[in-house]
């Protein structure tokens, strides 16, 4: 498949801000995966070659948190694995079954998180005690990781908001814990679309030259600004997101609504 230069310029700095953004609320596929879908990639293609691009642009964000002693790899060692494995389940699921269902239940998990975020306990930029084990983090991790291959939009909202809510976390170690988690998810995907030959290469690469450069703006942003601009972000994504999904009538929540406003049966 060929890309015209403005095609490729326009797909590469979505894909910068898209890396901002997913290095500090998650998100970022919100942006990329529309705008390979409006280039003429196809819905599997257009995943399959956002997971390139955006393990290019976490990793870069992994590296920042770890240089700056954010990141836990021993404790969420295992949590990695899990989100791998989940991940790697969840895009073999993809390339046989149709995920539109998910795009109904995915609007109301993010309304809730906005609810929490807005009238929730303020979050701290410490850690606090854990409410589980760490048994319960890894079976989380794998169902989300299955989450990320299968579908993915607003996948590390959602763990963000779980390591915060359910975990103890600081916004700023969650964020960057977040991006481990994204990362291993990510590459897990990324492999196993690669053996259904759905990535397309040359535009994912370029894409990618991009998304590290935004991962390593976002990264920085969050360490320096911290909690006071992960919040709002985070509530902003998830409406964002949100109104992106229901805005398909395709979607089968926005379906049903439209079939009670009509007066369908």
């Amino acid at each position: 498949m060929e890309f015209g230069i403005e095609a490729i310029a326009l797909l590469m700095g979505v894909a910068f801000v898209a890396g901002i953004i997913d290095a500090i609320a998650g998100g970022g596929g919100l942006l990329t995966i529309p705008a390979l879908m409006a280039v003429g990639v196809s819905p599997v293609q257009a995943l399959a070659t956002n997971k390139l691009q955006s393990s290019f642009g976490t990793a870069s964000a992994v590296v920042a948190f770890a240089r700056k002693g954010r990141i836990d790899f021993r404790r969420f060692a295992r949590p990695a694995m899990g989100a791998f494995v989940g991940s790697v389940l969840g895009a073999w699921t993809l390339q046989r079954v149709d995920p539109a269902f998910l795009a109904g239940l995915v609007p109301v998990l993010l309304v809730l998180m906005v609810i929490y975020f807005t009238f929730g306990p303020k979050a701290s930029e410490e850690d606090r005690h854990s409410r589980f084990g760490p048994g319960v983090l890894v079976g989380i991790v794998i169902a989300t990781g299955f989450y990320d291959g299968f579908f993915g939009p607003g996948v590390g909202t959602f763990l963000t908001t779980i390591l915060v809510a359910f975990f103890g976390m600081g916004l700023v170690s969650a964020t960057a814990h977040t991006k481990l988690l994204n990362l291993s998810s990510n590459i897990a995907a990324l492999i196993t679309l690669m053996i259904g030959g759905h990535v397309l290469w040359t535009i994912g690469l370029l894409m990618a030259i991009s998304s590290v450069a935004g991962g390593q703006v976002g990264a920085h942003l969050t360490l320096r600004v911290g909690g006071k601009m992960i919040r709002p972000l985070l509530v902003v994504i998830a409406l964002a997101l949100t109104a992106k999904l229901l805005s398909d009538p395709a979607n089968p929540l926005t379906a049903w609504v439209l079939k009670l406003a009509l007066g369908g049966p």
